[in-house]
């Protein structure tokens, strides 16, 4: 069996024991528990951190999927960094190619302007508010325009922030897309201004469809996908003024596309399942059929 995310995790652990039975159980965590939201609520906070060190040791495996929340989650449940295995999420598979057909908001995907795309769900931890502060910076030095697919509980705070800013004509929160690859493949520059992560797979998502990336350098991900910057600009957390220049330093540089679609590779599903089967599966354990 394999669970994912809290509270599941330990559910499916406590289960296996109260039914004595030899379920293997793998548990997988995906994203930076320090920097989670819930831990805003303290009673939870220690709930999580005690559960997870109490049950997770029982575990045939322990899953992250960055280095960086695997170190995370070490510190945070008081864990043997060593049992933690770092499998990243598959995120890459085969793709339909574009149809060529002009996709909403029409005002963002047709023009000469350069086209900036954000991808994530408007809440706190997204930091969209010094996202919207650096576009402004931007938009008095180059002629661009800034889609960002989600929906959540910050709408109307960044809304009225746009309006503030008098970017709104230039800015479009048309909310939740099933599919954003043409999105991906239409925009000059995607934008990541997150506070905190597990592993973002917006960045592997333009990866893969060659757009150049500009990333806060939050826990945990970005630096590992980017190489430490080799395949996208880091900028510090909550600094508006370090993300505007990134992006425009970004938006007027040329770039290797096929480097990039080469690194998102790296996050294919193929070397996932691969991983995960070795690791639910290994081969002493196997049986021959």
């Amino acid at each position: 069996m394999l669970a994912c995310m809290w509270p599941l995790t330990v559910i499916a652990l406590w289960a296996r024991w109260l039914a004595r039975v030899p379920t293997r159980v793998v548990v997988a965590e995906h994203t930076t528990w320090s920097r989670s939201e819930l831990l805003s609520q303290r009673s939870l906070g220690w709930q999580i951190r005690t559960s997870m060190h109490r049950f997770f040791p029982r575990a045939h495996g322990i899953v992250t999927v960055s280095q960086g929340a695997a170190d995370d989650l070490s510190a945070f449940a008081r864990l043997d960094r060593a049992s933690i295995s770092v499998i990243y999420n598959p995120v890459v598979g085969e793709s339909a190619p574009l149809s060529g057909a002009m996709y909403s908001p029409k005002d963002w995907w047709d023009g000469t302007h350069h086209k900036l795309l954000a991808v994530g769900t408007l809440k706190a931890i997204k930091d969209y508010k010094t996202l919207l502060a650096a576009f402004a910076q931007l938009c008095g030095r180059i002629d661009t325009r800034l889609l960002i697919l989600g929906e959540g509980e910050c709408r109307s705070t960044l809304e009225k922030q746009a309006r503030e800013l008098g970017i709104e004509s230039s800015v479009f929160m048309p909310g939740f897309v099933a599919d954003p690859v043409p999105y991906y493949r239409q925009a000059d520059l995607h934008v990541l201004s997150s506070t905190g992560e597990g592993l973002p797979t917006v960045i592997i998502e333009a990866l893969a469809a060659g757009t150049p990336v500009v990333s806060t350098n939050c826990p945990s991900g970005p630096r590992e996908i980017l190489c430490d910057g080799q395949f996208g600009r880091l900028v510090p957390v909550g600094d508006a003024t370090a993300l505007a220049e990134a992006m425009y330093l970004s938006l007027t540089s040329s770039h290797d596309t096929a480097a990039l679609k080469t690194r998102a590779q790296d996050f294919s599903i193929d070397k996932a399942v691969d991983q995960y089967e070795e690791l639910l599966f290994p081969r002493s354990t196997k049986s021959i059929s």
